[in-house]
């Protein structure tokens, strides 16, 4: 069998897979794949028609944005991913880039790589604690509920949230105030965390209207899809208010760059996508990934196949 393979996996995982396959990462031996192994690609519907071979597209994490699963669906193409693998580093990714625009500690940093620290006790570096203060959940997924454990019981913050598949019940076995609009999330939270899978109905779901309505400081944290938020209206509201402060792992364009407006922004921080970058992770995900693939091409069922 072969694989195509042209992304970093970990070391483990790729030996798993060079055990069973050729691994290939010619584009122009594409059309000889019987599995694509993808982290960062686009794989649309011309791309599957040139691979007449193939079986099994295994996503090495969770979200299927950069997969066309219909195209893949007519094809007879099994594609599989490794949700909750890489849940607890995003998590403390979030919790990390929380502590930051609340403690100002990307300033102080700035500041002294610039050769200008601010001195000591400055009071453009006054920061805010979050002992009591509320945390909103845009998405109440498995990430997002694992970032809220670790606030509620490290820092006694109240958690709101919204989702679309949010009810009273669930919100309450969960531990969540359940909030009716993400208008409302913005209002009554002073840290808002973005955790929702991109799709047609979720692209651009937070935009002008919804950042208007946060309250006069408060932080927004993205760690799941740069197109879930409206870029521009992102801009202003961090310039202009009401945000005070914005940190993203992904954005519309990866890896970020000086071009991106954002980055001039003082009151934004922006990270090169590396919420699942962990030794930990990396294996967990890319082991995973490998023996789904190895399954479905053996014949066997895959533990989480994306297409039903």
């Amino acid at each position: 069998m072969k694989i195509f393979l042209c992304e970093y996996i970990h070391p483990e995982a790729r030996a798993m897979l060079a055990q069973r396959a050729e691994i290939i990462d010619d584009w122009a031996r594409i059309g000889e794949a019987d599995g694509i192994l993808n982290r960062n690609l686009n794989i649309d519907r011309a791309l599957i028609g040139r691979c007449p071979r193939l079986k099994v597209i295994g996503i090495h994490g969770t979200g299927t944005d950069g997969v066309d699963l219909a195209a893949a669906r007519e094809q007879g193409i099994c594609v599989v991913n490794t949700p909750g693998q890489n849940a607890g580093a995003v998590a403390e990714l979030i919790v990390l880039l929380t502590l930051e625009l609340a403690r100002k500690a990307y300033l102080a940093d700035r500041a002294i790589h610039a050769g200008a620290p601010y001195p000591t006790g400055a009071a453009q570096l006054r920061g805010t604690e979050l002992c009591g203060k509320t945390l909103g959940l845009i998405g109440c997924g498995d990430i997002a509920l694992r970032a809220a454990k670790i606030f509620r019981q490290g820092f006694g913050m109240r958690i709101i949230g919204w989702s679309r598949s949010l009810t009273a019940e669930k919100a309450a076995a969960l531990g969540v105030e359940r909030c009716e609009t993400i208008c409302e999330v913005f209002a009554k939270a002073d840290v808002v965390n973005v955790g929702l899978a991109l799709n047609s109905e979720t692209r651009g779901i937070i935009g002008a209207r919804e950042l208007a309505a946060a309250r006069p400081g408060c932080l927004l944290i993205n760690t799941a899809r740069g197109a879930l938020i409206d870029e521009p209206a992102l801009y202003a509201a961090l310039k202009n208010g009401p945000l005070g402060a914005a940190a993203c792992d992904v954005l519309m364009h990866e890896p970020p760059t000086a071009e991106d407006p954002l980055t001039a922004l003082p009151n934004f921080l922006a990270t090169p996508h590396i919420g699942a970058n962990t030794e930990e992770a990396l294996r967990r995900v890319g082991c995973m990934t490998v023996q789904q693939m190895l399954d479905v091409l053996d014949g066997k069922a895959a533990q989480n196949c994306c297409i039903y």
